[in-house]
């Protein structure tokens, strides 16, 4: 294994142990309405509150990234998320505290402390992500770039599967105390193997004409920024903040267990399909000649995976199929669309991005994701009541064709052409002009 091999096989490693963190507890915010009796709104927010911090953080982090390299950002980043998992286990032991009141409001500890963690973890992420894609960038060129932005996503969705299942089995069978409890010690380690194995990729020395305040508002970065945006809100932001809540309402369940263990066997089931297409989404764009008709082919596949959860949500499958089948199957094509895009998009927005910007390009498309994604729960769940599951799913459906329009439109804009080649532009590695 070459060095490049080695410094990307270890990004994996330590964002598998992070994304291991993060699944863990992801069955379990969605319920908290049921474990602490917080109202809909607020587990809305809390759900929202590390996408939204984010929207603040991604771009100073990209910027952080292109003026001191990244190493320091991506091992202070996975540090910060150990911290804030910790932070979960203390909300649960505030929670006999009673309210605080604030502003007239009155607000449990506990969902201080939730917020508050998932303050930290979006701090932490914003750093995780802009360096993790930035060093894959760094160490790989046109021809296999596809591939290698799938394996560091990968690394991410590889843990967050294992974890979800786990969080749901563990804070059903044994209590979601030991369920957090996991995720922190995951998450902790990942910034000690970070520590240790993860050398600089980006910089040779400081680049101090790089400021913090900057974002990179290229075509290139718009165009994918949006795409990510579409992508991200109906699969995090809506279908993961509503799919606890929608197995209860059709009352569905796998293997015995109850609602929050079966939908993180079901996210389990979205995120392993997002983590095959992704990687061979990513191949397939490496050995095309372009990787726009990759994109708008997952794209579509996005489109009847949403079909199909709307369609059960209708009762379309009564008679002919189990439900929990044609969940599974509607999982899957969500999870694969989502995959599929979402290494060749990064991939696509390396190639068109000079290195020394590399950075900033990728904490602007991180901010498009996190609004996409934020904005999700909070309109998702308060509407559930309103108008149900199914009309949700099937407007989810829409955004991804929405997003290959756009997609067209604006790689057309920038190269004069539908189907760009793969050839990067960028300059990888710390021999980049300063």
């Amino acid at each position: 294994m070459n060095a490049d091999r080695r410094v990307l096989a270890a990004v994996v490693a330590s964002t598998f142990f992070v994304g291991f963190g993060g699944g863990v507890v992801f069955p379990i915010l969605p319920n908290l309405g049921t474990v602490l009796g917080i109202s809909p709104f607020l587990v809305g927010v809390i759900l929202s509150t590390n996408r939204f911090v984010r929207l603040v953080a991604n771009a100073p982090a990209g910027a952080l990234v292109d003026r001191i390299g990244t190493r320091t950002p991506f091992v202070a980043g996975l540090a910060i998320e150990g911290v804030a998992t910790t932070g979960y286990l203390l909300a649960l032991w505030m929670d006999a505290a009673g309210p605080v009141g604030v502003a007239g409001v009155d607000v449990t500890a506990a969902e201080w402390w939730f917020i508050l963690a998932r303050v930290l973890w979006g701090l932490g992420s914003a750093l995780v992500f802009a360096t993790a894609y930035t060093i894959a960038t760094d160490v790989s060129s046109g021809g296999s770039r596809g591939m290698d932005m799938g394996i560091v996503r990968g690394g991410i969705l590889l843990g967050f599967p294992a974890g979800l299942v786990m969080g749901g089995v563990v804070s059903d069978l044994a209590s979601v105390e030991a369920a957090f409890g996991i995720a922190a010690a995951f998450a902790l380690f990942a910034s000690v193997l970070a520590h240790v194995s993860v050398p600089e990729t980006h910089v040779a020395s400081e680049r101090s004409s790089v400021k913090p305040w900057e974002v990179d508002t290229a075509i290139p970065t718009l165009t994918v920024g949006a795409v990510n945006f579409a992508v991200l809100f109906a699969y995090i932001g809506a279908l993961f903040a509503t799919l606890v809540l929608f197995l209860e309402a059709i009352d569905v369940g796998v293997f015995g267990l109850n609602a929050q263990g079966s939908s993180g066997v079901f996210m389990a089931v979205t995120v392993l399909a997002a983590a095959v297409s992704m990687l061979g989404g990513g191949k397939a764009s490496d050995l095309s000649d372009s990787r726009v008709p990759i994109l708008l082919g997952f794209l579509g596949v996005s489109v009847i995976g949403f079909l199909l959860l709307a369609a059960v949500d209708a009762g379309l499958f009564d008679g002919v199929v189990d439900p929990a089948v044609a969940l599974v199957v509607g999982c899957v094509f969500v999870g694969a669309g989502q995959g599929g895009v979402s290494g060749p998009m990064t991939a696509l927005l390396a190639d068109l991005t000079p290195a020394e910007r590399t950075g900033r390009a990728m904490g602007t498309n991180n901010v498009f994701g996190d609004v996409g994604g934020g904005l999700g729960p909070l309109i998702s769940l308060p509407l559930i009541d309103v108008v149900g599951f199914g009309p949700i799913y099937a407007a989810c459906a829409f955004l991804p064709a929405i997003a290959a329009v756009v997609l067209v439109v604006g790689v057309y804009a920038e190269t004069g052409s539908v189907r760009p080649g793969t050839a990067s532009v960028a300059t990888p590695g710390p021999a980049a002009e300063e």
